[in-house]
């Protein structure tokens, strides 16, 4: 049994990784925590095998927290689970000493098998970043020598789901319901979705879109 500690300052997050893992036989939450400083005031008492830490949080983010595990529980698993996909951010992490790296819109499946591969003594990239990198490295490859390629279109499809409801008018907390995330997850994704596309307003942003077929028109 993997004993596992849930920290985000998302008491919505929180709820829906419980409800997500709660029926894997082979893992079990045994606690939750809104910051860094929470975890270390319970860690003591509560025998955990795997952190699943959030970036941003208030108090003690995650960066700070990784550093502290790594000096005071050198044998925990961190396991990062962000929205925050740029390399420095996760290189920062992974150099901190956390042990994986997943995407909150990834599914259920790559969540467990990210669990188990950090608790198994290995590193994990979830998916959609290694391809991302792979990506940025075949086209700095091809580009040319004073400057990399740049597609502005190449929205993961969380990204184009939230541009969809943002074309049809939904606000930033209608569509945090509609995706059952919380509003600053869509935040996150609405600022990635704008300098993808290079726009500099949601009324730019649609009309490109439009132009170049990334929302249905109807």
């Amino acid at each position: 049994m993997i004993r596992i500690f849930l920290v985000d300052d998302h008491t919505i997050v929180r709820e829906g990784l419980r409800a997500a893992l709660v029926s894997e036989p082979t893992l079990e939450v045994v606690g939750e925590a809104g910051n860094g400083q929470e975890l270390l005031d319970q860690l003591p008492s509560t025998p955990t095998d795997v952190v699943m830490l959030d970036l941003n949080m208030p108090v003690l983010d995650g960066l700070a927290t990784t550093r502290r595990l790594q000096e005071e529980y050198p044998t925990l698993r961190i396991l990062v689970l962000s929205m925050i996909h740029h390399e420095r951010n996760i290189g920062q992490l992974l150099d901190a000493g956390a042990h994986g790296y997943v995407l909150k819109n990834v599914a259920k499946d790559e969540i467990v098998a990210a669990i188990h591969a950090v608790a198994s003594g290995r590193q994990f990239l979830c998916s959609e970043i290694g391809l991302h990198m792979l990506r940025k490295v075949l086209n700095q490859s091809s580009a040319a020598p004073d400057g990399s390629i740049k597609k502005p279109n190449d929205l993961s499809n969380r990204e184009r789901e939230v541009l969809q409801l943002i074309a049809e008018g939904l606000t930033t907390n209608e569509i945090a319901e509609k995706l059952f995330t919380s509003k600053r997850t869509i935040e996150t994704h609405r600022q990635n979705i704008i300098e993808k596309t290079q726009v500099k307003n949601t009324a730019a942003l649609i009309k490109h879109a439009m132009e170049q077929g990334l929302i249905n028109k109807a």
